[in-house]
């Protein structure tokens, strides 16, 4: 009896070989042409490989600019979680700072990558339903946050207009619904502070302006502690 078992494995593997090559050569392009810029024949051109044989692993631009967003939030996701779980779990003030300092870092450290996530949207390109949960893992720690400052009586009794709390629908059902408005909104406040501060930094927006922005970052950071009543 012929074992066909290894024949198959090999092109497997050859094939999850070379498309992580055209996975890591499309970041380089990122860096060069943006992601509107992103071409599967430049691409393929880059690698020695003939313009149709690319489309055997990605079928279209919009394919691969997806695996490169899946990819970018899954190693943004892997940075903050690391850094937050370093932290005791009683200290939710410790584990904001960390996971906002996790983001910063990553961010920092790929500013195309931060660029592809948070900068401009790509025209024409419409986000699949694949990247939802890995666009999660970091939001996915504020929301634990928010829940265990709930449990723990942070939370205010400061109402919230109806159509303030209408508009948080869509967000409402990733939440506990015991979660009140006013966390819910103080936390979205602190995610906006943390994308925000990290995008003008990672732009530039910053330079000439803030002589030191370590210290910059963690006070901001902190501040936003208070106002999330963290500790």
């Amino acid at each position: 009896m012929t074992d066909t078992t290894a024949p198959r494995t090999a092109r497997a593997r050859a094939r999850a070989e070379l498309t992580q090559e055209i996975v890591d050569t499309a970041r380089a392009h990122l860096a060069v042409d943006g992601a509107a810029g992103l071409s599967l024949r430049a691409v393929a051109r880059d690698l020695g490989m003939v313009s149709s044989a690319i489309y055997r692993y990605f079928p279209s631009r919009d394919d691969l600019l997806t695996r490169l967003i899946i990819d970018a939030y899954n190693a943004l996701g892997e940075a903050a979680e690391g850094a937050e779980a370093q932290v005791r779990r009683g200290d939710l003030r410790g584990r904001w700072l960390a996971t906002a300092d996790g983001v910063r870092r990553w961010g920092l450290k790929h500013p195309h990558e931060w660029g592809l996530l948070y900068g401009t949207p790509v025209p024409g390109y419409a986000a699949p339903q694949d990247t939802i949960d890995p666009a999660s893992r970091v939001t996915g720690l504020l929301i634990a946050l928010l829940a265990e400052m709930h449990a723990h009586g942070a939370a205010s009794n400061t109402p919230v207009p109806k159509a303030a709390h209408v508009s948080l629908t869509k967000v409402r059902a990733v939440i506990p619904e015991s979660v009140p408005d006013d966390l819910i909104f103080r936390g979205l406040m602190a995610w906006t502070q943390l994308i925000g501060t990290v995008t003008l930094e990672v732009n530039g927006q910053f330079d000439n302006v803030i002589s030191g922005m370590d210290a910059y970052f963690d006070h901001v950071m902190r501040r936003t502690a208070v106002s999330l009543r963290l500790g």
